[in-house]
């Protein structure tokens, strides 16, 4: 242990030692939703968390505080470097400090074992390996700038169905060899400050309550030495969570600690040594991060300040997927270009959920074409829109929260950018108090840019009033069919009136939420409603036909198809792998119109891509984040070349190994095993539309020869295109005798290289011993596998171009 931790280990304790019981357990529970309380007896300042991982939205949910919003957690391991995930982190290191944030939760280091999990695109791959890797550029990207971060969700919450119920039925070698290892890597290779339990068992028991897997494995076998706190609600059980390891029960301030465990001490079920054990690793997280008086932070020289937006950018166009490039559409030619697609006029930037965050702008794709291409060569029409339902009220509206106490007298308001309203007790309007407080009205005016029946809706729970232009079109109390606590953000509005407007006449809305009162206090401090719009809905075929026609007159044709955010968020997972709405009729009614027709899919997960060979080239762009339009015109015209490999295997729901992500009985088997993703493929001897670790570039690359000693492995490739370009290099480890309970072949390691034309450039990559090793459990213990190994060197798991054989 170095002297500055000593040291910090020193005050630690001796704050410890003059906490009484009542502090203490008063510290390991949230005193709101988003902090610890202050102990001024101890210099201990309030410890403040934020939702990530693609930004830091801070403790106030709403537009009017901006986040630089970064691509999705899918788009950085399409990077597949660890590198700019090491700047990732260290940008959000920069949002947090702004914004007084102390832990970031994040990231999100579960794995793609279905292409049904709702919530695929906040996390990094199917691949435990490059999931970790990446992790842990990022884990230590953040810390560098003096932030902690929370790894999550510890462990196997891989869906989304009953999440807070289901138990996950999962071998211990599974366990270890897929859903362990990453968090194991981060741990090793990041020591990350901070854990994030998951609100679902594993083998049935919590994971709030794991003792084996928190205790036993997480601290004990791995030596993590940071705090464990749960997901939100997660905590079920005083002396189960307490005795399973879980150090801080989020949101405050009732969970189940503070004045519960106190009481659990004081009565003997709980012994204080257990709660000591808690607090030191809280006040180790806060002397890490500094707020812990006398204790020197962790990061006293602070990384130089990053460009938010340029990063935004190039982590975004170093992302995009090139999947194919016939007759080589890409870069565009000089010439005329029609730009179809809602998605490419609205960008869907970010998924649905927790990891919401509100940057200041967004560059949608037509503002970067526009920007980037010659004046009148950029058409566009809107194709064809994929959504269905009413989104939050945001464009167009003019609105403020007003909130009133129970004489109606006004006693507060504020702006409301995006028509939400997400308010906690520390995010109320000045002069607003919970107790006070018991309507809230979002008024102000919608100015319609189109002459026709508008839809208006309200997305919560609870009694409202809704009022367009002076007609009240409801007043009643909206109740839904479940119980989750986070409906009001990830439910779907509901349709409550219909009115005929003129373009250009702005006409009053008002939409009055009653706010419940509850004696329970902490029921009052979370308040979710919002007001939701529709405009007029043209047929679907005339909107196709105009998109064939704009197409037909144009030299190329760029359709941008999109995933929604009823399609693709936390709280619910995915029933098929279809574009929502008319979608795919418009790229089949497209390519038939324009040979030279290339597809941008804007979505955070794995699609069906049913016209793929119909077109000329199909760029992935994930959720590519604010810059989404200035990185895709980047790419489209050459400035920079797509730089990302699928982090993930993308195919037909049909083909799909695994599938299952809905309990039954409440419970979820893990029946596949270790083969999950690319491993499962190759076992069924399935063929994807495009495999694990593929993506094209602008230039070609001839790999010439690899050498391996065992230990590392050497690569020499040659740059034999016409331009500079960047090239992932993956190493893949097979057994010359894998058998039935091995999969033929797993990335061991991974290089990027940089060559311009004609030049050569070598990769050398350490082969770690783990790639060696599988977990037995008879043994409960990792053993090493000798024998005959391939190393197979390529650009893909199915285009491997060179191999040579170990013997180990």
């Amino acid at each position: 242990m170095a002297q500055a931790e000593r040291t910090r280990e020193a005050v630690v304790e001796a704050a410890l030692a003059r906490l009484d019981l009542s502090a203490k357990t008063r510290l390991l529970a949230g005193q709101d939703r988003w902090s610890l309380p202050a102990l001024p007896q101890i210099g201990l300042k309030s410890l403040v968390m934020s939702d990530g991982p693609i930004g830091v939205r801070g403790v106030r949910w709403t537009a009017d505080d901006p986040s630089i919003a970064l691509p999705s957690p899918t788009a950085l391991a399409a990077t597949w470097d660890q590198d700019l995930a090491h700047r990732a982190g260290t940008l959000l290191a920069q949002e947090a400090r702004r914004k007084g944030v102390h832990v970031l939760l994040a990231p999100t280091v579960n794995l793609h074992r279905s292409p049904l999990g709702g919530r695929h695109f906040e996390a990094y791959s199917e691949d435990p390996y490059l999931t970790g890797v990446i992790g842990a550029g990022y884990v230590n990207g953040v810390q560098s700038g003096g932030v902690g971060t929370t790894a999550k969700h510890f462990v196997a919450n891989d869906a989304e169905t009953d999440r807070f119920t289901v138990n996950n039925l999962v071998s211990a070698r599974a366990l270890r060899e897929l859903y362990l290892a990453p968090f194991e890597f981060i741990v090793e290779n990041a020591h990350p400050w901070g854990i994030m339990t998951a609100y679902n068992a594993v083998g049935g028991t919590t994971m709030t309550e794991h003792h084996h897997l928190v205790n036993e494995i997480l601290r004990g076998e791995w030596g993590f030495d940071g705090f464990n706190v749960s997901d939100w609600t997660a905590a079920r059980s005083t002396k189960g969570a307490i005795e399973g390891g879980l150090d801080v029960a989020m949101p405050g301030p009732t969970t189940v600690y503070g004045d519960a465990l106190a009481q659990a001490v004081r009565e003997g079920r709980v012994e204080e040594a257990r709660v000591d054990t808690a607090v030191r690793n809280v006040l180790r997280l806060a002397a890490r991060v500094g707020v812990l008086e006398g204790a020197a932070p962790a990061v006293t020289d602070l990384p130089d300040l990053i460009d938010g937006e340029d990063l935004a950018r190039e982590i975004a166009r170093r992302s995009f997927v090139l999947l194919r490039n016939e007759r080589e559409a890409l870069p565009l030619k000089p010439g005329t270009v029609a730009l179809i697609g809602a998605a490419a006029h609205d960008a869907r930037v970010l998924g649905g959920g927790s990891a919401t965050v509100f940057p200041s702008r967004i560059v949608s794709p037509l503002d970067g074409l526009t920007t980037a291409l010659p004046e009148g060569t950029l058409g566009y029409a809107v194709g064809a829109d994929p959504s269905t339902e009413l989104a939050t009220a945001r464009q167009d509206f003019e609105l403020s929260a007003v909130c009133r106490d129970i004489d109606g007298t006004v006693i507060g308001t504020c702006r409301v950018p995006d028509g939400q309203i997400h308010w906690s007790g520390v995010e109320l309007p000045e002069g607003v108090t919970i107790q006070r407080l018991r309507t809230i009205e979002l008024t102000g005016t919608f100015t319609p840019r189109e002459t026709g029946r508008h839809t208006f809706g309200i997305k919560g729970i609870g009694a409202y009033r809704l009022g367009i232009d002076g007609t009240t079109y409801y007043d009643d109390v909206q109740l839904l069919d479940h119980d989750d606590p986070f409906s009001g953000l990830f439910d779907a509005p509901v349709p409550r009136a219909e009115a005929e407007l003129t373009t250009g006449e702005p006409v009053e809305v008002s939409l009055i939420h009653h706010v419940t009162v509850s004696e329970d206090e902490a029921l009052m401090k979370d308040i979710t409603f919002a007001l939701a719009h529709q405009g007029p809905r043209r047929d679907p075929d005339e909107l196709i036909a105009e998109a064939v026609e704009a197409a037909r007159a144009a030299d190329t044709a760029v359709v941008v198809v999109a995933t929604t955010d009823r399609v693709e968020s936390e709280g619910f997972d995915r029933t098929d792998l279809r574009l929502p709405g008319r979608q795919d009729d418009l790229v089949h009614a497209v390519a038939a119109a324009n040979p030279r027709t290339v597809v941008i899919v804007n979505s955070g997960s794995p699609v069906e891509l049913p016209w793929r060979d119909e077109v000329a080239a199909v760029l992935l762009s994930w959720f590519p984040g604010q810059e989404a339009g200035a990185a895709l015109a980047d790419v489209l015209t050459g400035a920079h070349e797509p730089g990302g490999r699928l982090p993930t295997t993308w195919g037909a729901l049909t083909a799909a190994p695994v599938t299952q992500v809905v309990p039954k009985g409440g419970e979820l088997p893990y029946a596949e095993g270790v083969f999950i993703g690319y491993r499962a493929w190759e076992k069924e001897g399935r063929t994807p539309a495009y495999p694990f670790g593929h993506g094209l570039g602008y230039t070609d690359w001839t790999y010439e020869s690899v050498e391996s000693d065992g230990t590392t492995a050497t690569v020499h490739l040659r740059n034999t295109g016409e331009r500079a370009g960047r090239e992932v290099v993956q190493v893949y480890l097979s057994p010359d005798e894998p058998g039935a309970e091995r999969p033929a072949r797993w990335l061991a390691a991974f290089a990027i290289v940089e060559a311009g034309p004609g030049e050569s450039a070598e990769a050398t990559v350490g082969l770690p011993q783990r790639a060696f090793e599988i977990w037995d459990e008879k043994t409960d213990a990792w053993s090493f596998v000798g024998g005959s190994y391939e190393i197979e060197v390529g650009r893909s798991i199915t285009d491997r171009r060179l191999r040579t054989t170990i013997r180990i």
